[in-house]
């Protein structure tokens, strides 16, 4: 039984679990924002330009044998289609190419990091070396 919980203790601590929590907390906050975002700044957009608040009412009616008429609501799609460009995008230049970038600092300052130390071993070896020679001939 001690084994059982000392899993599921390790399963909970390991990083994978934790990271995959806050990235959860993170959409959901993230969400609010692109909701204040459709809501304060797009949808009135779009209800200037086509006189209604969203395009979700967009469509085109066919001629049926049965009652007349069918509504296909197209722009259902189009407001679901912007929307989820509109999160892409939010998503793309908020989230990925910001965390990209700092990626890029931390990566070529290792890699500076990296090579100033390769070059200290160079001439430590190269000052051991020829501290060796000195003693060797004396």
């Amino acid at each position: 039984m001690r084994n059982l919980f000392n899993g599921f203790k390790d399963f909970i601590t390991r990083g994978n679990v934790v990271d995959l929590a806050v990235a959860v907390i993170i959409g959901a906050a993230f969400t609010g924002v692109i909701t204040g975002l459709m809501d304060g700044v797009l949808n009135p957009l779009i209800a200037w330009l086509f006189g209604s608040p969203d395009i979700s009412s967009a469509g085109f009616h066919v001629p049926n044998w049965q009652d007349g008429e069918t509504l296909f609501p197209i722009g259902l799609f189009l407001q679901a289609l912007i929307n989820f460009v509109i999160v892409a995008a939010a998503l793309y230049f908020f989230v990925v190419t910001p965390i990209r970038k700092l990626m890029e600092l931390r990566r070529s300052t290792a890699e500076e990091i990296e090579e100033t130390l390769e070059k200290d071993v160079e001439l430590l070896t190269e000052i051991r070396d020829l501290l060796r020679a000195q003693v060797t001939t004396r």
